[in-house]
């Protein structure tokens, strides 16, 4: 796979109880495709992973949410597990950082219960997600719409339901990053083409 975002920077927000796959796989992922991944949490040190409420490994953390901001990243993933965006949702910080993301436009992605962190972060409103089926009454109290869809992308925001959908997920994931990429490039393009100080052109003299 080539390295098509090749010095990209990806956070990763997540906490005590984070489901391990919904970590690892995203992560695994944006590596592969050159990414620079960074895992952002509500404390130093290491956060404990679960495997479908069993203790699984633990991961060390590379930054606090505290000190966090979007401008030093390109997106956003939020892992799912039920305590880790539970826990999170109750942090300013984090949902700070997460309404940042949306408010910028920058790829956010997140599964599961994950969209727990959107909603808290009023970040839903008038956008069309998928999560674990439990939190379909969440996102509608939010002003969002529900579907049941293995991945569901509105804009820059991408969302899956469970770690079934991971494969979908984290194809899609890598596509909108590359999408994003381009995109700005094609803006840069446009920007020196035209820079803002330059005077538009006046009309043509006929005759």
């Amino acid at each position: 796979m080539p390295a098509q975002l090749k010095g990209r920077k990806v956070a990763f927000l997540a906490t005590d109880g984070v489901e391990q796959v919904e970590l690892t796989a995203p992560w695994n992922a944006l590596k592969q495709a050159g990414a620079d991944v960074t895992l952002l949490s509500d404390k130093t040190g290491e956060i404990q992973a679960v495997n479908h409420g069993e203790k699984g490994d633990r991961f060390p953390v590379d930054g606090v949410v505290s000190n966090a901001s979007e401008r030093d990243f390109d997106a956003l993933v939020l892992p799912g597990g039920v305590a880790n965006p539970d826990k999170l949702r109750t942090n300013d910080d984090a949902v700070r950082l997460v309404r940042d993301f949306m408010d910028a436009d920058k790829p956010v992605a997140a599964i599961c219960h994950g969209p727990w962190l959107l909603v808290e972060a009023d970040a839903l409103r008038g956008r069309t997600i998928t999560s674990w089926p439990s939190l379909e009454t969440d996102v509608k109290n939010a002003g969002g719409a529900w579907v049941d869809k293995q991945v569901q992308v509105d804009q820059k925001l991408l969302t899956s339901r469970k770690p079934d959908d991971l494969p979908a997920f984290c194809a899609k994931l890598v596509e909108l990053l590359t999408d994003a990429i381009d995109e700005r490039r094609l803006d840069k393009m446009v920007e020196q083409s035209f820079p803002a100080s330059d005077p538009l052109p006046g009309p043509i003299a006929v005759g």
